[in-house]
């Protein structure tokens, strides 16, 4: 498909750091409804995008994401990515929550 640009995926990231899109992402597998809606959204900042093109990003970002966190951990500054402190803003909370909840 066409590259995303970098104002589409601070749009994307805009839209999906909104609580009830997280809320929904987080509660289920089969997320087509979820990412027609986040579509929708993209096409109001004249983002043309379908539901296919917004998951595949979603999850793209979210992989390059947990592979940069991942060897920031094991203290390699070399992995970074350009849009780490936003998606950090969105995951980096959701995923501490999730370690927490399987220590108890």
């Amino acid at each position: 498909g066409k590259h995303w640009t970098v104002n589409e995926v601070r749009a994307l990231i805009r839209i999906w750091s909104d609580k009830s899109i997280q809320q929904q992402l987080e509660g289920t597998v089969r997320n087509k409804r979820i990412f027609e809606q986040v579509a929708a959204r993209l096409q109001k900042f004249g983002i043309d995008r379908d539901w296919k093109q917004c998951r595949t990003k979603y999850k793209n970002l979210k992989h390059e994401y947990k592979s940069a966190k991942s060897s920031q951990d094991s203290g390699s500054t070399s992995k970074s990515m350009k849009f780490f402190n936003e998606l950090d803003a969105i995951l980096g909370h959701s995923t501490m929550e999730q370690a927490s909840k399987s220590d108890n």
